[in-house]
């Protein structure tokens, strides 16, 4: 088993007064060569938006995007004509494709939104661009884990280009279980959205992220009440 720590102190940050993002992989004005991806875990983005403010339209292609609010409403608009509105429970996709213009913006005029802003590079390029999204109840990962992405649109939760896997998980203190990798050369990115866990050996805290890959299978344990974020994906970059 290799792994990989990247501790939530360890990742880069910009404050724009609107926009509070953390950044776990290269992004932006935040350029860390050590940091670039995790196989094809592109960019993941802790993103934290002040009331009526947002992203206006800018464009995408060729990457599958996903983002998964935690707290708040996240209003969503692109050139295909798609127009969604996400909250917390909600997981949304994009394939980018041949290009693709959205914006994203807090739909509340009252309220911050907080969300989590990933790309993975996919698995075909050129694609026609969509868009989905998906509600999951919180039922669904209480002490399980609970499918939210795959690479299959006929499987449970959203499906993108991509042999990749999510799941969501919230553990009770306490709560153990075995994550089984789904495809062999695939690796795993746990990111701890709430709570203090320990992954293969691994104490994590809250924010925390861990990588695993050359492994079939690694332990989670909760040592709080605990809500975790599980990112399987390719660890070889499409030719």
């Amino acid at each position: 088993m290799q792994t990989l720590l990247h501790t939530a102190t360890s990742r880069g940050h910009a404050s724009h007064g609107w926009l509070n993002s953390y950044h776990t992989f290269s992004f932006a004005g935040y350029q860390n060569p050590q940091r670039m991806h995790f196989g094809v875990l592109r960019v993941l983005n802790d993103d934290t938006v002040a009331a009526g403010m947002g992203f206006g339209a800018h464009p995408h292609d060729n990457m599958e995007i996903i983002s998964i609010p935690l707290a708040g409403t996240l209003e969503h608009k692109d050139n295909a004509g798609n127009h969604g509105i996400i909250r917390s429970g909600d997981v949304q996709v994009m394939s980018a494709g041949t290009g693709i213009a959205h914006s994203e913006k807090n739909h509340s005029q009252s309220e911050e939104v907080k969300f989590l802003q990933i790309w993975l590079f996919p698995n075909k390029r050129g694609v026609q661009p969509r868009y989905d999204q998906q509600n999951f109840e919180p039922e669904g990962r209480h002490n399980q884990f609970q499918q939210v992405l795959s690479p299959n649109p006929d499987d449970a939760g959203v499906w993108i280009h991509q042999d990749a896997w999510f799941h969501l998980a919230d553990f009770d203190a306490g709560f153990a279980a075995d994550y089984q990798v789904k495809r062999p050369s695939n690796g795993v990115y746990v990111f701890v959205l709430e709570g203090d866990v320990t992954v293969a050996g691994q104490p994590l805290h809250r924010r925390d992220g861990f990588g695993l890959w050359e492994t079939d299978s690694f332990s989670i344990q909760a040592d709080s009440s605990a809500r975790l974020l599980l990112m399987e994906v390719p660890m070889q970059l499409p030719q």
